[in-house]
């Protein structure tokens, strides 16, 4: 007779087990506070660019002028991708979807470094930069590949952001959405152990590559558990259609029990802290492109579940919107998740080399066992 082993303690998702020290953030769900490296995301937000923290991330403190543009010239410097990767890239199907895209391009360019297993540090800092620089060209090559559109070459005087929408667009943007884009990424850098971050985590305390743990990553955060959900909230505005159907749309997915995108976080019990800056930027955008209903509806969504299920709106939540108005289409939301939070991940692969142990948790067994192999025959 078969039996099942006992089940043990067993916390499903991992849900409250600390499986790392670490000093790049800290996510304090309870309070609605993000801190990187000590700073609250409220001090960074508007007052420092994504290389600033990119430079925080990496050295534990704020970057000095002579720093900022020596990090600058580095990231920009790094852009240029191996022609190889550049042929894979251009000749991946034009329906493919850019996260397939993106998590492709990174593992090929693992093929084409010849310092790809250099555990050295150094070498890993280097590697890291790197693929901070890499990964928006990537995703902009493809974009215009897809689009039967000429590539448009990495702008060396240009920052990240603004290099990145110079490289869809084909053209500088404006101040206005250059500083957008920046601050949606050092909003989304980093954000403590995170499903992505821990795959990271996971993939190079085996003392694999960092193209690895980075590929790693990019496959976790595709799901629309994850970074996914921005695609998934402007895919849900545009089938409500209007406002006046928003209180409609919302009572029947509470009925039915149906998830509303971009509402409730798995660690935030109130607000999460980045929602608000995103929100102001999608008000101010909503109102000077005259197309205000798309943040309305956002604003009557979150008022509606904070009222009925006292869930509040997370980052993913108002962040559809300002891509969706700078006019970047909806399957590049993610991808442009994936680029800001290179530097998150990057920096905890680091983090992780620098005191590794393999990461290796247990499971309970709940199957049977003792069974018995009868002959093919009689089965």
């Amino acid at each position: 007779m078969s039996t099942t082993t006992p089940a043990g303690n067993v916390s499903k998702g991992l849900e409250g087990i600390v499986a790392a020290h670490t000093r790049l953030s800290d996510v304090r769900g309870d309070i609605g506070q993000l801190i990187y490296c000590g700073y609250d995301i409220n001090e960074l937000a508007g007052a420092v660019t994504y290389e600033e923290v990119v430079h925080l991330l990496f050295h534990n403190h704020l970057p000095n002028p002579k720093e900022l543009a020596e990090l600058k010239t580095v990231l920009a410097g790094y852009r240029e991708l191996p022609q190889g990767v550049v042929d894979l890239i251009t000749s991946l199907p034009k329906d493919c979807p850019p996260m397939h895209a993106i998590r492709t391009g990174v593992s090929a360019l693992g093929c084409y470094d010849t310092t790809a297993d250099d555990d050295t540090m150094d070498a890993q800092r280097r590697k890291a930069l790197r693929l901070i620089a890499q990964i928006p060209v990537i995703t902009a090559y493809f974009h215009r590949s897809r689009q039967g559109l000429p590539l448009v070459s990495p702008n060396a005087s240009l920052g990240e952001a603004a290099n990145f929408l110079w490289m869809i667009d084909g053209e500088k943007p404006s101040a206005e959405k250059e500083s957008t884009m920046d601050m949606c990424y050092v909003l989304h850098a980093d954000h403590g152990m995170n499903a992505s971050t821990f795959s990271a985590r996971v993939t190079i305390a085996t003392l694999s590559d960092m193209y690895s743990a980075v590929t790693t990553a990019i496959g976790t955060l595709k799901g629309p558990l994850h970074g996914g959900a921005n695609e998934g909230v402007i895919k849900m505005l545009k089938e409500i259609g209007s406002l006046e159907a928003v209180d409609a749309y919302v009572a029947d997915c509470l009925a039915q029990k149906r998830k509303i995108m971009g509402i409730g976080h798995r660690v935030y019990k109130v607000l999460d802290p980045r929602a608000p800056h995103l929100k102001r930027m999608a008000q101010v955008l909503s109102a000077k492109l005259g197309e205000p209903k798309w943040i309305q509806m956002s604003e009557r969504i979150a008022e509606l579940m904070l009222k009925e299920k006292n869930l509040h709106a997370n980052v993913d939540f108002y962040s559809a919107t300002v891509y969706y108005s700078l006019g970047i289409p909806t399957d590049l939301f993610t991808p442009i998740f994936a680029i800001a939070r290179t530097s998150g991940w990057t920096a905890h692969v680091l983090e992780q080399l620098a005191d590794n142990r393999l990461i290796r948790p247990q499971s309970v067994y709940t199957g049977p066992v003792g069974l018995k192999v009868s002959p093919i025959a009689s089965r």
